[in-house]
């Protein structure tokens, strides 16, 4: 008589659906030496799924470009909003309308600081 292991257990449906497991530092992070993270306040990039209490990665080594969201310092206060830039002129831009565009005046120095890779947003359970 052959003999032949036969499982006992119950099998598993979700056998059919292994995938790698989701390493959210991996989506986020191209540079680690120049990654950091910040907790926003505030709601003025609402609109770009960017809400009060959320999570910025902002990555120092990529180089900023128009349309990208970037951590400024605008003289010693740090903002996270979009970048535009024309003609030599920046400009930054919320994403919520009740907030005005930040234009640099005579004597006022803003610096982007680096560019958002991605947010992580916490619910509370």
């Amino acid at each position: 008589m052959a003999r032949v292991a036969v499982p006992a257990g119950f099998p598993s449906p979700a056998d059919d659906f292994v995938v790698e497991r989701l390493d959210v530092m991996k989506l986020l992070v191209r540079h680690p030496q120049s990654t950091f993270y910040w907790r926003v306040k505030g709601d003025s990039m609402r609109e770009a799924g960017i809400h009060d209490g959320s999570i910025v990665a902002v990555d120092r080594a990529v180089r900023p470009r128009s349309g990208h969201v970037v951590l400024a310092v605008v003289d010693t206060e740090c903002t996270v909003k979009y970048l535009h830039e024309r003609a030599g002129r920046v400009r930054l831009r919320a994403a919520n309308p009740t907030y005005p565009d930040i234009v640099p005046r005579d004597g006022q120095t803003i610096e982007v600081w680096g560019v958002v890779r991605g947010v992580v947003q916490i619910f509370a359970v």
